[in-house]
């Protein structure tokens, strides 16, 4: 019985975190020409591959601080990775001179006020707080 228990928590734990992540997309200014990003184009971009969009605009993509949960959350959900391993990475990248990682932003609200006045800016927020001022260009749930 102990044994069904655990596993039905388990089970449910992992489905309220999935749909969790779930619930994070990838916004641009409706203004940057951009329509829609691929996964490997978003990674791309946030893992410091390729910092140009498809416009020929130097991207300028924005990432949470750690103390944000949503960032644990997009780093899972798209490229599988915690965060110390992120942290590891742009490490190794920095010291060697190869990159930089996106900019630091604090909140939500901050990304939104960031990618809404500029056009080369993308951010990640939860779908919730989308607006018109906005739009969707990776959703990871299609």
């Amino acid at each position: 019985m102990k044994v069904l228990y655990h596993l039905l928590l388990c089970l449910g734990f992992w489905g309220c975190c999935h749909a969790a992540q779930a619930d994070l997309v990838v916004i641009a200014n409706p203004q940057s020409g951009i329509e829609k990003l691929s996964k490997d184009e978003v990674i791309n971009l946030y893992m410091g591959r390729n910092r140009k969009l498809a416009s020929g605009m130097n991207a300028m993509p924005l990432d949470m601080t750690a103390a944000n949960t949503e960032k644990a959350k997009f780093y899972a959900l798209l490229v599988n990775k915690n965060l110390p391993e992120i942290n590891s990475y742009w490490a190794r990248l920095m010291f060697s001179g190869q990159g930089s990682p996106p900019m630091q932003v604090e909140s939500a609200d901050e990304v939104m006020d960031i990618v809404s006045s500029n056009k080369a800016a993308i951010g990640y927020i939860e779908r919730k707080k989308l607006d018109k001022r906005v739009r969707m260009i990776y959703d990871p749930t299609q």
